[in-house]
């Protein structure tokens, strides 16, 4: 995309600390091209709005020659109205004492409620990644409430697993991350997901017998789906420039589309391939043409992979149905 008309971006949560590391790298161009200008909408609650009034001043401060315009609001209509792409980074974390209940059904008020805006208000092009956790879950139970924006419009942010993935892998390699190509992670952004390397490919050939099954095993497929936990565990708090920088990927690959035959992870309501679930949003691999996600056909899968990614996806299942017990999904 590079137009001078201004594309409308919505970042919820815009007081916090991914939404810092993400609104400069929208503001520079790195989604829509060097050619298009943004109107930034943040969207916080009432008692953010002064802090992301600070993060406008910032990027006010920046002098960034994309930035057409920058609205700060709590009002979720006005925050959508009009948007063509949506960061929905804000949702409440898991506090002490909070069951696994009362975490969903606080998050399901604000998906639902942003979900309505959406589907009320934004622009008919909207497309919306939703970085806050659970990041699956909430993404379907934003959808459920828009039924008159295709479901494929809305996605999760399972690209900083995909990320994570070919990051190690590159280390372990020798290589460049530029090099591998294959890998996709499929089921839930969770402790169950499967980052598979069946595929994966350095420099157009096949690596995966050069890989050792017992660190795939025991070592990497564990490492890349606890890595927010080890990050915490060092650095004191969550990933926030990573998962920045992953949601900027996945837009941008999104609205400009993925390079030839490669593709990359993208957690959408399914459609059923693979054996998942119809409409549970799930990481499958997909390739971007003509702005539109397209799930990748024809990959063989082994029993290995099988029960790993029934496994995550019974995860989402028993997620979707706690949904809908507490009514959030209709």
């Amino acid at each position: 995309m590079s137009t001078n008309t201004p594309v409308t971006v919505t970042v919820t949560g815009a007081a916090g600390k991914i939404a810092y590391s993400l609104l400069f790298r929208l503001a520079s161009g790195l989604v829509f091209g060097p050619g298009t200008p943004v109107r930034l909408r943040l969207l916080d609650i009432p008692s953010a709005v002064v802090a992301a009034e600070g993060v406008a001043m910032e990027i006010e401060d920046c002098a960034l020659p994309l930035v057409d315009s920058i609205e700060i609001t709590d009002d979720v209509t006005a925050a959508f109205d009009g948007a063509n792409a949506a960061f929905l980074v804000g949702a409440r974390p898991r506090g002490k004492g909070m069951e696994r209940a009362d975490l969903l059904t606080a998050n399901g008020a604000i998906f639902r409620e942003q979900g309505r805006a959406i589907n009320d208000h934004a622009a008919a092009d909207i497309r919306v990644v939703v970085v806050g956790n659970p990041a699956n879950t909430n993404a379907y139970i934003a959808h459920r409430h828009a039924p008159d924006v295709p479901a494929g419009r809305f996605t999760a942010l399972m690209r900083l697993d995909h990320n994570r993935a070919l990051s190690q892998l590159a280390t372990r390699l020798g290589a460049r991350v530029s090099e591998l190509d294959g890998v996709v992670v499929w089921g839930n952004h969770s402790a169950t997901q499967f980052p598979d390397v069946t595929y994966l490919t350095r420099g157009g050939e096949p690596v995966t017998a050069g890989l050792d099954p017992e660190w795939l095993a025991d070592t990497f497929i564990p490492r890349v789906a606890g890595r927010g936990a080890e990050i915490i565990a060092v650095r004191g708090s969550s990933s926030a420039a990573s998962a920045a920088g992953a949601a900027v990927d996945q837009m941008r690959d999104w609205v400009r589309g993925t390079s030839g035959e490669s593709w990359t992870t993208v957690a959408l309501p399914s459609g059923g391939e693979y054996g998942t679930v119809p409409d549970v949003v799930t990481g499958l691999p997909c390739r971007s043409r003509g702005g539109e996600w397209e799930v990748v056909e024809g990959l063989e899968i082994g029993e290995f992979q099988r029960a790993r990614i029934d496994a995550s996806v019974a995860e989402l299942v028993s997620e979707r149905d706690a949904v809908r017990a507490l009514g959030l999904a209709d």
